[in-house]
Formats: structure tokens, C-alpha cells, sequence
């Protein structure tokens, strides 16, 4: 197998591993790895029961903790794109705070590590 090929599929797998700490917030509520997984400068955009959002990743950690952590809620990564030093995960998410959300992150990689550099979100509806 070609060296090439080989790194192509570890990069999924870095750009999946950025993806951690946001995971793990929706189930216990701490959102403390966003700290490391997200870029500082990171907006978050989007709507949730009709009030639009804007907020910096800090914001958006204060919202998650103090939303609380949702153990049963389900997450799945629907697809990852990258070309290069650029990547897009959309993730799934069914009853995060008894919300159904589509997330699509924006991730770049610098100095060996892909981070979120920013994230738009659709809440779909309320359980």
C-alpha cells in the first residue's frame, strides 16, 4: 500500500479525534476541551427555537456547561471532507438537550493539528 494512501486515512482520523471534546460535552457537560479542540477564534452561527445566534467559542463553552450533559443523547459523524489543510465534518446529533441538531464544522490544520475554526447549526426540533 502506498505511503500516500495510508496518510490520506489517518487524517480522517485526526480530523474524527477533533471532534472529541465537542462529543463529550453533550453527554456530560463539560465543554472545557473545546479550549484545546477549538481555534480562539471560532463563531458559532445558527438558530435554536427561533432566536439567531452569534457567539464566540468561550460563549458557546458557557452554553454547553450550562446546558448540562445529555447521556442519552445520539451523535454520528455523518461525512469528512479535506483537501489539504481544510475540512468539513457535518455531525448529526438526536436529543442534546431534547434538541435535534445538524452541526457543519469548519476545521483547519496548523502545526500538525486539526482544530474548529468554525461551526453553523440547524436545530431541527424540540422531543
Amino acid at each position: 500500500m502506498k505511503e500516500s494512501s495510508k496518510q490520506s486515512f489517518r487524517e480522517y482520523e485526526a480530523i474524527e479525534s477533533a471532534m472529541t471534546s465537542y462529543l463529550k460535552s453533550a453527554k456530560t457537560g463539560d465543554a472545557s476541551g473545546y479550549a484545546e479542540d477549538w481555534y480562539e477564534h471560532t463563531r458559532v452561527v445558527g438558530s435554536l427555537d427561533g432566536q439567531f445566534y452569534n457567539i464566540t467559542r468561550d460563549e458557546t463553552m458557557q452554553f454547553a456547561e450550562q446546558l448540562g450533559g445529555s447521556p442519552e443523547v445520539e451523535s454520528r459523524i455523518a461525512y469528512i471532507d479535506y483537501q489539504g489543510s481544510a475540512a468539513v465534518v457535518r455531525l448529526e446529533s438526536l436529543n442534546w438537550g431534547g434538541v435535534r441538531y445538524t452541526d457543519f464544522f469548519i476545521l483547519s490544520k496548523a502545526e500538525g493539528k486539526w482544530k474548529v475554526s468554525g461551526k453553523v447549526f440547524d436545530a431541527h426540533d424540540r422531543s
